[in-house]
């Protein structure tokens, strides 16, 4: 009797992605395996197609430096030591009297560069692929779509100046960019979006960071709902922005609080990255360039700090 009660709790807590009664917005177009989402899209052909962009082979390295006073959202902090084991006292360790530091980083690991896994947002306690809240988070580590999972994105990347858009060095908080907004500055800057990039878009956000922290963390310009709808539909791997949460903040009227993420990552399994750092790619007018990504892969981890590298 107590093991069928709790194979009967069990199959309420969680719906195989394609039970009858599950969500449709959470079935998973790959099937009610995938952990991946739109990770599934790459493949050796974009990773050449990205590579036959490289014409100068200059790289841009798109993280940001990371210390105890970045400014993050809260209650997300971030701390490092430095120590020295076995070593008190400055005692070297055998006849060479060898030293060695080691680091210890405390803090989360949404501070700065990072990836947001699709294991980071749901919807009413369901995330991708209908998995339930109560079934695969644990303290030690998701027990499904964790971070560890997704392959290295390699493939074309898009990067979309909507400063030049909007006709300022800095968009104001608030500033939502949307289908319009993005196909008005794609077609001005003579690139497409294609299925299986990456987008990235530009603010000028990043650079309040040490300047006005307390501006850049309160709020953001960012992307729209729609916006978010229109690149789900041209079926883009990852989209990133020079803010720590690449959606327009305050909310645009009538949207859900990270409404965008939901749109995004639950629905449609496209990854987010935040704090992209492109100013010195704007400054060159580097629209499309080969983008690679490796991240660390905690088993279970919910998101990465990164530094992606983009390839003219």
């Amino acid at each position: 009797m107590v093991t069928g009660a709790l194979a009967q709790e069990s199959d309420q807590q969680e719906w195989p992605a394609n039970a009858p009664d599950a969500p449709e917005w959470c079935k998973s177009k790959w099937g009610p395996e995938d952990q991946i989402g739109a990770a599934n899209l790459l493949s050796p052909q974009l990773a050449l197609a990205a590579a036959k962009l490289v014409t100068e082979g200059k790289t841009y390295s798109l993280g940001v430096e990371v210390n105890k006073n970045t400014p993050a959202f809260g209650p997300r902090s971030w701390a490092l030591v430095i120590n020295q084991p076995g070593q008190t006292g400055g005692v070297g360790l055998g006849p060479t009297n060898t030293n060695y530091n080691d680091d210890i980083y405390m803090g989360y690991v949404g501070t700065g560069s990072q990836i947001d896994g699709i294991g980071h947002i749901g919807i009413n306690n369901v995330y991708y692929n209908c998995h339930k809240n109560n079934v695969f988070v644990q303290a030690d580590g998701l027990k499904q779509l964790g971070i560890e999972k997704v392959p290295n994105i390699v493939t074309r990347g898009v990067l979309l100046d909507m400063t030049d858009h909007f006709g300022v060095e800095l968009l104001e908080e608030g500033t939502a960019f949307n289908r319009a907004e993005i196909e008005a500055q794609a077609e001005k800057q003579g690139v497409e979006i294609r299925e299986g990039d990456v987008v990235l878009f530009y603010t000028g956000w990043l650079s309040l960071v040490g300047q006005d922290d307390k501006r850049y963390i309160s709020a953001e310009p960012g992307l729209g709902l729609d916006g978010a709808r229109y690149l789900a539909e041209k079926n883009v791997i990852a989209v990133g922005a020079d803010t720590w949460g690449v959606e327009v903040i305050p909310f645009e009227e009538g949207t859900g609080v990270f409404e965008v993420h939901q749109e995004l990552i639950p629905k449609n399994g496209i990854y987010i990255l935040e704090n992209m750092n492109t100013a010195e790619m704007v400054r060159d007018k580097v629209w499309e360039f080969m983008f690679v990504l490796g991240h660390s892969k905690i088993t279970g981890g919910v998101q990465a700090i990164i530094n992606p590298t983009a390839i003219r």
